[in-house]
């Protein structure tokens, strides 16, 4: 989702109060919500509340969660997350690897009218008009004009997207990308509908103006309570869908959804505590239930470099080197997360690991000893300690960022440590309202692009310690126009050798996904992407359960 995640908490609302114009009526917390007889329901947590459903204004995978089950962009991803035909039922590019042409299938929106290219063009378009003010429009400034019509200095006609037919859509890039494919199933291109966009403007995401080419339809929104999908009859697969009605949950408090889940309230609860995974998998618990693949994901600290003690690479680098990993992902988070060095996750397509540096071979209180004498060089030390604030979302074990306190504690550091709703949280990142912070980051595309983009001097609000290296942004220019996918590796690992020096960020371990499935739902793989589309689910028990209804 990059796709900033969150894959975090946020404490809901409290009220039930309807943001949107339908709203469904309060759910009482606590026992499964009833489903309409004849029909078959899924709930569903998730992480909190999306800020919108609006695709280019999107920034978290709490709403990527939720889009997934409205939109189909131009390619999409199967039940593996292997990249999949979504509205282009086929794709080729240039000799060149510059001009992509794209066939869409015959298609209609939720409200009867055809899905044309018109509608791809207006939704490029839309992304990248700055009065959008899209965190993602960088993303995709590999298309022609893409950069000069965000900044303003072009006509949104400029952009290189074309639609030569009602059913073909050309994109025209400024460099070779054949990973180009897989960016297209990001969220903040999802199609949106231009005759009810320029009818409604921002509200057209309102349950009942809502129109969809997924398969299902926004039914209601209920803030702290629930959102209610329901099946499309006019989705080109509705035949294929197996549940009628999608419920998602805003889920403030992991302890209490993993109860409600174990209780038959919930068929899916998403991001439980990692380090209940050890006690779940017990053969007296819920062992078949819990799934924890590896995932393309990171979770890192970052620096406000504008703060004083942080512009010193010494006072990054010593605060990197005592963070015992180790620790924090064999006693406490345990769930099959693996200790960082570099900042592309292991399993990136194309892409060689980065190697930990020499020191975090060494005993950890060689580590803190040299710790210790780059703060000394910086000025830092019992008479001058440094003292600074941790922010971190409340999706992160406290128990991380607390192990990660009094191993700076011992090197004369001080750390006060502020969780926050990951919702405020990700908005104080882009303006730089921290210290230091937990973040993490998940995969927008299988590349190593979608994690070495962040620290380029260009990207903006989201390279949140501001890392600016002419050598670095040199280098990532370099690999988008070598042909080569070895030789491209190898200038895109210089890149990241060189930026993971500097400490700007400190990766710190793998994510791994944490998902309780109900062992009778059938459909789920467990895949490196996290893509889990409802679409693609069912139940064991779904024939019976209809009939029964």
């Amino acid at each position: 989702m990059g796709r900033i995640s969150t894959l975090s908490r946020a404490v809901a609302v409290g009220v039930c109060a309807g943001i949107l114009a339908v709203t469904a009526g309060c759910h009482k917390a606590g026992g499964r919500a009833p489903c309409p007889s004849g029909k078959l329901c899924f709930e569903a947590t998730n992480d909190a509340d999306p800020a919108t459903l609006d695709p280019p204004r999107t920034s978290l995978t709490i709403e990527a969660n939720v889009l997934s089950d409205l939109l189909i962009g131009l390619t999409d991803r199967d039940a593996a997350g292997r990249l999949s035909p979504g509205m282009a039922q086929s794709w080729s590019a240039s000799s060149d690897g510059i001009v992509w042409t794209f066939k869409l299938r015959k298609a209609l929106w939720s409200d009867g009218v055809p899905v044309t290219a018109d509608d791809f063009v207006y939704t490029f378009r839309r992304l990248e008009d700055p009065k959008t003010a899209s965190d993602y429009a960088y993303l995709f400034y590999l298309i022609k004009g893409a950069e000069a019509v965000n900044s303003g200095r072009a006509p949104l006609d400029s952009l290189g997207v074309r639609a030569l037919d009602p059913h073909t859509v050309q994109i025209t890039l400024t460099h070779p990308a054949p990973y180009f494919p897989e960016m297209l199933t990001h969220n903040v291109v999802l199609p949106v509908p231009r005759h009810v966009v320029e009818r409604y403007g921002d509200s057209w995401v309102q349950p009942g103006r809502f129109v969809a080419n997924g398969p299902y339809l926004l039914k209601s929104w209920t803030l702290g309570d629930r959102i209610v999908l329901e099946k499309n009859p006019l989705f080109y697969e509705a035949q294929k869908v197996c549940f009628d009605r999608i419920s998602y949950y805003p889920a403030p408090d992991p302890v209490s959804a993993e109860r409600r889940f174990k209780a038959g309230d919930f068929d899916l609860d998403i991001d439980f505590l990692a380090r209940r995974a050890r006690y779940l998998r017990r053969p007296d618990q819920i062992p078949k239930a819990v799934h924890t693949p590896p995932e393309l994901a990171d979770t890192y600290m970052t620096f406000n470099t504008h703060f004083a003690p942080f512009s010193d690479q010494r006072v990054r680098v010593a605060l990197s080197m005592s963070t015992d990993r180790d620790f924090i992902t064999k006693a406490l988070t345990a769930a099959g997360e693996k200790p960082t060095y570099g900042f592309v996750p292991a399993g990136t397509a194309n892409y060689d690991a980065m190697k930990a540096p020499v020191w975090a071979s060494w005993p950890f209180p060689r580590r803190l000893a040299e710790a210790r004498k780059l703060l000394s060089a910086a000025g830092y030390g019992p008479t001058h300690p440094l003292r600074f604030e941790l922010k971190y979302p409340n999706g992160i074990d406290p128990a991380v960022a607390a192990a990660m306190q009094a191993d700076w504690r011992s090197i004369g550091v001080f750390a006060s440590l502020v969780a926050e709703e990951p919702q405020i949280f990700y908005q104080d990142l882009p303006v730089r309202d921290f210290q230091a912070a937990i973040a993490i980051w998940v995969a927008d595309y299988d590349d190593a692009l979608t994690f070495l983009n962040l620290l380029q001097s260009g990207t903006g609000g989201q390279n949140y310690g501001d890392y600016n290296n002419p050598e670095y942004d040199a280098l990532l220019a370099q690999a988008d126009h070598e042909p080569d996918a070895g030789k491209r590796a190898a200038i895109l690992e210089r890149a990241e050798a060189l930026a993971m020096a500097s400490a700007n960020i400190v990766p710190l371990f793998g994510r791994v996904s944490r998902d309780l499935v109900d062992p009778r739902i059938t459909g789920w793989v467990d895949n490196i992407t996290a893509f889990h589309p409802k679409r693609y689910l069912c139940r064991s028990d779904a024939a019976a359960r209809r009939a029964a209804g």
